[in-house]
């Protein structure tokens, strides 16, 4: 075989490996996985790393599943936006019936992972989460109403829920509260998204806020559901999930959070719903990083005391 021959296999083969690591999302996934993180500290002790990962291996599973299918059912879609039309499957790189067995692998992987090595009640969840973001959201909701990501949004919000289960067999009110936290951040980062991408989501008739409502009805909302994100947040700390340090991250990250959203509230400026949007990613990742730490520092102390 030529070099020429070779390095083209090479390219074509890790062509091949990008295009389906491009399903699963990954930076939605990475996302989300920063969000599981404080679970593995927050139920009272630090678990085995074999527990520590198998919670995560089967969270990434599980997300990586419901973003593949979600390409699948999204395809006709996904090459009318100027903003998906670059993905794997509307590029012709992979065939809906590979995608869509893909994502189903990586959903019954995921399953089996978190039931075998976990607990069923952490593969439960997974499944749930799988089912609820691909058939209840991407399916049913998106293309009907402009609800679609107030509802939807609480696939996003699992992974708390799904490591808490796997190391401790149940869900506890720390779990469900980081839950509420993404669930109620959803709305004002995702509406922020289809705000400066509201002709592309009109184009492909896809109900989203700004296209059914209006922009200023969207502003609004989005300005009272960060409202209520500070109070959501700010209870991890009330009940005592967490300490000063958390606390003192989630007041100065809710007050440049709800800066941005006055501001998109009160200038109708599209360029400052695109910053709001980036910005909202951040907040989240450092947020869940502030929980973490926070509950890592509490260990320390306490095995230390």
């Amino acid at each position: 075989m030529s070099i020429a021959a070779k390095i083209e296999g090479e390219t074509s083969f890790l062509g091949v490996v990008r295009d389906y690591y491009q399903l699963t999302k990954p930076t939605i996934v990475m996302l989300m996985l920063v969000t599981a993180l404080p679970a593995l500290l927050m139920t009272g002790k630090a678990p085995e790393p074999s527990t520590g990962f198998i919670a995560l291996a089967g969270t990434w599973l599980a997300a990586s599943s419901a973003s593949a299918i979600n390409h699948y059912i999204d395809r006709h879609v996904d090459v009318v936006m100027e903003r998906t039309r670059s993905r794997p499957i509307p590029r012709a790189r992979v065939t809906p019936a590979r995608a869509l067995a893909f994502g189903i692998l990586l959903g019954i992987l995921s399953v089996l992972l978190l039931g075998l090595m976990a607990n069923w009640a952490a593969a439960g969840v997974a499944l749930a989460s799988i089912l609820f973001y691909t058939l209840v959201y991407t399916w049913w909701l998106k293309p009907r109403t402009p609800q679609n990501i107030v509802i939807g949004g609480a696939a996003g919000a699992t992974a708390p829920l799904i490591v808490w289960a796997a190391l401790t067999g149940e869900l506890g009110l720390a779990a469900w509260l980081m839950f509420a936290v993404i669930f109620i951040w959803t709305p004002p980062h995702f509406w922020a998204l289809a705000l400066f991408r509201k002709e592309d989501y009109a184009k492909a008739k896809i109900p989203m806020m700004p296209v059914v409502a209006g922009e200023d009805s969207t502003r609004f909302q989005m300005l009272v559901y960060t409202l209520l994100l500070i109070p959501t947040s700010l209870s991890l700390f009330w009940v005592g999930a967490n300490g000063l340090l958390y606390l003192a991250g989630a007041l100065a990250l809710n007050g440049l959070f709800a800066r941005h959203a006055w501001t998109v509230f009160r200038r109708k400026d599209v360029a400052d719903a695109k910053r709001m949007f980036i910005f909202s990613n951040y907040y989240l990742m450092i947020l869940f990083a502030m929980l973490f730490l926070d509950a890592a520092l509490t260990l320390i102390l306490e095995s230390v005391a």
